[in-house]
């Protein structure tokens, strides 16, 4: 699954050692653009078989694009709609193996057939963030160890965006 061969054994500890990385990344930064870019970054560097990683933040009643790595994407997505939009009605991580079989799913980029997307959930006050999408060309790309992993890598992020 990861492209680089720096780690070696299961797949859940190679999200734990991704998670430890991105908390060394973001210690002391606090801006959150920043951080959001650089979380991208280094699940895109990482992750195989994906084509697009990123986030949407919640604004007034819509998701709408943040940093990301990938082909351009929608730029504002309606509550409840698509994956993205039922993760935020739900607040729960969405793994879809083939999105064309998602109702209302929103075609941003043809070439994407899975997607995974995990809540942005602030700690303190249960607040919503926003979300992180991850589309793959692969259909079936995203486990359960996926998502695990996947959210404890959001977890982190999220003990650095207060």
């Amino acid at each position: 699954m990861f492209q680089s061969q720096k780690y070696d054994g299961s797949l859940t500890r190679q999200y734990e050692l991704l998670s430890k990385q991105l908390d060394a990344l973001l210690t002391g930064e606090e801006d959150l653009i920043a951080n959001l870019s650089n979380a991208t970054a280094l699940l895109n560097q990482f992750l195989s078989d994906v084509n697009w990683v990123g986030f949407y933040l919640w604004k007034g009643n819509e998701l709408i694009l943040g940093p990301f790595q990938g082909l351009p994407a929608c730029v504002r997505i309606p509550y409840g709609k698509g994956v993205c939009g039922t993760t935020v009605k739900t607040r729960k991580t969405l793994r879809v193996e083939d999105v064309h079989q998602f109702p209302g799913h929103i075609a941003c980029d043809a070439a994407s057939n899975s997607e995974i997307v995990i809540p942005l959930i602030k700690l303190k006050n249960n607040e919503l963030l926003g979300v992180l999408d991850i589309d793959s060309p692969k259909k079936g790309r995203f486990t359960i160890e996926d998502q695990e992993g996947l959210e404890l890598f959001v977890k982190t992020l999220m003990n650095h965006l207060k």
